[in-house]
């Protein structure tokens, strides 16, 4: 119960409270918690108190809310392994079939509309970039991961055509041999989902998500290809291997 007299504020006692109900399978997966009333009343504490414990307990995955319908249980999912992550996992150029990358927006933009691009591409001056956004998926039906690869058109001017056509990475790399991609440099770091993410992920804005942002080279270490990679935090870990 809620201690009034405790030191400990009392929307972090209702936090708790509602974790352990979770954990213990009093609120299952997908059911609906009481109304930000009915907890007033449950715990004679005010609606303030509610709110923010509610909605710490939203931007941190526990629940997440339906309009109009109210406030339910996460369902926790199982975790999926993505064995031997490397930077050229999520790569267009380095697929062997890049129409099988469940691509769902194709186009041509200026680099300066993303300003990383000119600094990773070596360009001083607004240069055309194919970008393609691209879905994973588990089992063909749950998406683990939201792609954004950029490709610099002044390298690759047909490839927004032949990804269209179902090109295959050996057509799109032939007679490039010097730009095949050769190695990579990643960083991680952990975001949360914003208002755009959410509904392609398929997830509650505040989300965790691990990012991953890849940039591949070619022998001679000319960049050509950057891809941001946001990764599903609650169900899907990287494992990363490496031998000398």
């Amino acid at each position: 119960m809620i201690n009034k007299f405790s030191s400990i504020p009392l929307y972090l006692q209702l936090k708790d409270l509602i974790i352990k109900k979770i954990e213990n399978n009093e609120f299952p997966p997908n059911s609906q918690i009481p109304s930000e009333q009915d907890l007033c009343q449950m715990y004679d504490i005010s609606r303030p108190t509610v709110r923010q414990a509610v909605s710490e307990l939203t931007n941190s995955g526990y629940l997440y809310k339906e309009k109009g319908r109210g406030t339910f249980v996460y369902g926790r999912k199982n975790v999926i392994d993505i064995k031997n992550y490397s930077g050229f996992t999520d790569s267009i150029l380095d697929c062997q079939i890049p129409a099988e990358k469940n691509i769902i927006d194709l186009k041509e933009i200026e680099s300066t509309s993303n300003g990383r691009l000119n600094e990773i591409f070596n360009y001083n001056s607004s240069i055309a970039v194919a970008q393609i956004t691209y879905l994973s998926f588990i089992n063909k039906n749950e998406v683990y991961s939201l792609n954004k690869s950029y490709i610099s058109l002044s390298l690759f001017p047909d490839i927004i055509s032949q990804l269209k056509d179902g090109k295959s990475s050996i057509d799109i790399l032939r007679g490039k041999y010097p730009l095949i991609p050769d190695k990579s440099k990643s960083v991680l770091e952990i975001i949360f989902a914003d208002q755009i993410d959410s509904p392609l992920l398929r997830v509650q804005p505040g989300q965790p998500l691990i990012k991953l942002q890849n940039t591949l080279f070619s022998k001679s270490g000319q960049p050509v290809e950057y891809i941001i990679s946001k990764y599903r935090a609650d169900n899907c870990r990287l494992l990363f291997e490496n031998s000398k």
